[in-house]
């Protein structure tokens, strides 16, 4: 039974990659059609950018936490 728990784990894990990956990329192609369309807002969409992709950053490194903790009991 412990070895379907840290099946799910490294499941959870690559799934959390997968999601943070592609948010990540998608932010970042807005962002760069929005600079490009608006090169004076590039320092605005740049700054909201770079927070968002931590954002999503963070809420992957959650998912990890969790998947760990989970993996261990």
């Amino acid at each position: 039974m412990e070895s379907l728990g840290l099946l799910a784990a490294g499941l959870g894990m690559g799934m959390a990659v997968i999601g943070g990956g592609l948010g990540i990329g998608k932010l970042a192609a807005s962002a760069m059609e929005a600079m490009g369309r608006q090169p004076e807002a590039a320092g605005a969409v740049r700054g909201s950018m770079i927070i968002a992709a931590a954002l999503i950053e963070g809420a992957v490194l959650f998912c990890f936490v969790i998947c760990i903790i989970l993996a261990t009991k």
